[in-house]
């Protein structure tokens, strides 16, 4: 198999620990804000060092960064922010994998945005995949008792929804940035986008943080033990996700990206505890079929 799968996989499993830890930082009592800040405040210095050690062990310069790199950091960068605040947001919702399986709906989303942004489009193949996989987030993100009486959309699927078409769109945003960059090998072009993204992600936050949530910042500098290792596993994830959309069409690494949901089901079962259904299991089944059809397709 071709390096961008198995590093897409590795982003997969790093992102649902990192997941699972902002989980755990909400129920203590910090804001959504507060947990979706310590994805980025601790990742911005580790990134930077990581490019900086790359350029010295590596004799490579830094690659040139023009103003197509810097709007599509940003464009991305934003909505990351907007993405992961919908989705802590969700956990309160639903479950644990549930919740992550609302933030799937982005598979489709992401094929249309590369081809209106990037000009890249999928196979036939691989659309089918895709498809098929919307069917099992589908099965799994039918609300508990769904039936005839059940509203198709509340709020758990809104924020589902802005979760996936913000994940969608940074995706496109993050491959656009890392191919802008004018030289460079792959890995310190991932690492440069995802320095300058995650730079600019603090400094929004910080605004943010300041004027609507006052006290916020305090409270997640003192749970450092467990939000910089939101920042470190956000870091790793990150620099797998940026490593592969570098390598790949964007729709390509985000609907195999989908076996984050696997993983998301086995940490709601062994770390959380909590209970699944028969159609969600289905759904499992019917998502790991589509990615294998996936990586057959491609």
């Amino acid at each position: 198999m071709d390096m961008w799968i198995y590093i897409t996989i590795g982003a997969a499993l790093v992102q649902t620990v990192r997941f699972s830890l902002q989980k755990g930082l909400k129920g203590a009592g910090l804001s959504s804000g507060g947990a979706t800040f310590s994805r980025f405040l601790f990742a911005s210095p580790l990134a930077a060092g990581l490019v900086a050690v790359l350029i010295a062990t590596s004799g490579e310069p830094l690659p040139g960064m023009g103003a197509t790199f810097f709007g599509f950091a940003m464009f991305g960068g934003l909505a990351q922010i907007i993405a992961t605040m919908a989705t802590v947001a969700l956990f309160g919702e639903r479950n644990f994998a549930v919740g992550i399986a609302f933030t799937k709906t982005e598979t489709v989303q992401v094929a249309l945005f590369s081809l209106l942004f990037l000009g890249e489009p999928v196979t036939l193949g691989a659309l089918g995949a895709i498809l098929i996989g919307i069917v099992g987030v589908i099965l799994i993100s039918r609300p508990p008792g769904g039936g005839a009486g059940v509203k198709l959309f509340n709020r758990a699927t809104t924020l589902g929804l802005i979760a996936g078409g913000c994940f969608g769109v940074s995706a496109i945003g993050y491959r656009g940035a890392s191919l802008a960059l004018d030289s460079g090998g792959v890995v310190l072009r991932a690492g440069l986008t995802l320095a300058v993204v995650t730079g600019f992600q603090t400094l929004v936050m910080v605004a943010w943080l300041t004027l609507r949530e006052p006290g916020e910042i305090t409270r997640v500098l003192a749970r450092w033990r467990v939000t910089g290792l939101v920042g470190l596993t956000g870091m790793l994830g990150s620099l797998g996700w940026f490593t592969a959309f570098t390598l790949q069409n964007a729709a390509y690494v985000r609907a195999l990206g989908q076996v984050e949901l696997v993983f998301s089901f086995l940490g709601s079962w062994l770390i959380f505890r909590e209970h699944s259904t028969s159609r969600e299991v289905l759904g499992v089944g019917v998502l790991i079929a589509s990615i294998l059809l996936l990586i057959l397709a491609i």
